[in-house]
């Protein structure tokens, strides 16, 4: 498939799987503003790479502006000509720039990296969106990585908290970032990829067999194995942080601070 063709698909045969959740969430979560420049910060993986095209298509009905950022965080020559290679295909204007993000992450916190290298990326991204003019940086996480993120906080970090569809950046004022794919499921992703023949750049990072990475697929199973028996329990994961009832709660921290059931009674 050429790119008009693979395009056609998001209009075609997965017109209710990608493109209907994808414009939901847009809508729902106002992701997207007429007069925004959106930074759409690609990895080289399906996800990111389906978001920019999808992104593209809803520029026929929203004017807004686009540019598209990948971060080379230490890939392989191999790594970095794929990523090229597939975003000249999808005729993408992609932008690459270099760090060492891979390798500092891997000396700095080893055994634990995944943390560091999250941050250190969403600090390159948002530094380099910054520059070209944008107020917005569009990542390609999708409905799967919400679930799966609420229970891992849950059973690993002790905390309930959710993966938010935007949030405003910490520390670069007037940034948002946004998620579209927030209501795209995993597989409806991959179908795509495989129904267009298209294979995209594994993970680099050297942390991939870790624990992190070994809790994650843990998550992963446990979510896949109660859902055969129930098919409500993704939604159930993702309602459970829409409809929190504090006055249920032990404890919570807001930004007053932290706060206890016991606070009633004093």
């Amino acid at each position: 498939m050429n790119a008009h063709e693979i395009r056609h698909t998001l209009q075609d045969e997965f017109r209710h799987t990608l493109r209907k959740p994808f414009m939901r969430a847009v809508r729902d979560y106002a992701l997207v503003q007429p007069g925004d420049r959106i930074a759409v910060c690609i990895s080289g993986g399906k996800d990111s790479m389906l978001l920019a095209l999808l992104l593209q298509d809803l520029q026929h009905t929203v004017d807004f502006t686009l540019c598209f950022l990948a971060m080379d965080p230490g890939y392989t020559p191999e790594g970095r000509a794929q990523l090229e290679q597939n975003a000249a295909r999808l005729a993408l204007p992609l932008e690459i720039f270099r760090t060492d993000v891979l390798r500092i992450a891997g000396r700095h916190a080893a055994g634990h990296p995944c943390f560091l290298c999250a941050k250190m990326r969403r600090g390159y991204l948002y530094a380099e969106a910054q520059k070209r003019g944008c107020s917005k940086i569009a990542l390609g996480h999708h409905y799967d990585d919400a679930i799966e993120t609420v229970l891992m906080g849950l059973l690993y970090g002790g905390q309930v908290q959710a993966m938010l569809p935007r949030l405003a950046a910490r520390h670069y004022p007037g940034m948002e970032l946004i998620r579209p794919l927030y209501l795209v499921r995993e597989r409806a992703v991959q179908s795509w990829a495989d129904s267009c023949g298209l294979s995209f750049l594994p993970c680099a990072c050297p942390a991939k067999a870790l624990q992190s990475d070994t809790k994650r697929a843990a998550v992963k199973a446990l979510i896949a194995r109660l859902a055969a028996e129930n098919p409500q329990i993704e939604a159930n994961i993702l309602n459970a942080v829409k409809n929190v009832d504090t006055a249920k709660l032990l404890g919570w921290r807001d930004d007053t601070g932290a706060h206890s059931f016991l606070d009633r009674f004093r």
